[in-house]
């Protein structure tokens, strides 16, 4: 790879659509693994309620199920994978505000179908963006460093719910907490 080549590689439109797609690809996942526990846990629900949780995560494993019917119907704006995208991306910027809304201590199996909703939701999400990636990414270099680029973002997305949402929760309601994290969503 010549010296000028990697960087016109790095530095382009492309590589900048997967900063931002691995951006929201990771932040739901983290809203359930790392903001949704400690919310529980101040609402005073059980440790053994909170533990279950972590099935939550299950559509991430059976996306593949779903995969084959999204590319088979098409939303009608946008194009096959922004269409899902969108579609996904409203939905998960809806349900997680509104999981803020809910109360904790009186309302754990509403909270839990919201949050497997998220989860459907972002798995939903990964699947259109895995393939717009693939569609942008002309050939297997550009590829692997887009997937690179992509899955940083993802772990760098971890910040937000991990870090600036327990912060913002010191001084703020979970209500508005949850829908300023969803707000980050909008990338």
């Amino acid at each position: 790879m010549a010296d000028g080549n990697w960087k016109e590689q790095l530095l382009n439109r492309r590589m900048l659509i997967c900063v931002f797609t691995g951006l929201a690809s990771g932040m739901p996942l983290y809203v359930l693994y790392q903001l949704v526990p400690v919310w529980l846990r101040e609402g005073g629900v059980s440790l053994s309620e909170i533990g279950l949780f972590s099935l939550i995560g299950i559509p991430y494993t059976w996306k593949f199920m779903w995969a084959p019917l999204m590319d088979r119907w098409v939303p009608p704006f946008l194009g096959r994978r922004r269409g899902w995208m969108l579609v996904a991306q409203v939905a998960l910027l809806l349900s997680i505000g509104v999981l803020g809304m809910l109360d904790p201590s009186r309302s754990t199996w509403v909270i839990a179908a919201v949050a497997a909703a998220i989860a459907f939701f972002s798995a939903t999400q990964d699947v259109a963006l895995d393939g717009y990636r693939r569609e942008i990414l002309p050939n297997d270099a550009e590829l692997g460093m887009g997937n690179g680029i992509h899955v940083s973002a993802y772990r760098i997305s971890s910040l937000v719910p991990g870090s600036l949402s327990l912060i913002l929760a010191d001084s703020l309601p979970w209500s508005s907490v949850f829908w300023i994290t969803a707000a980050f969503m909008s990338v």
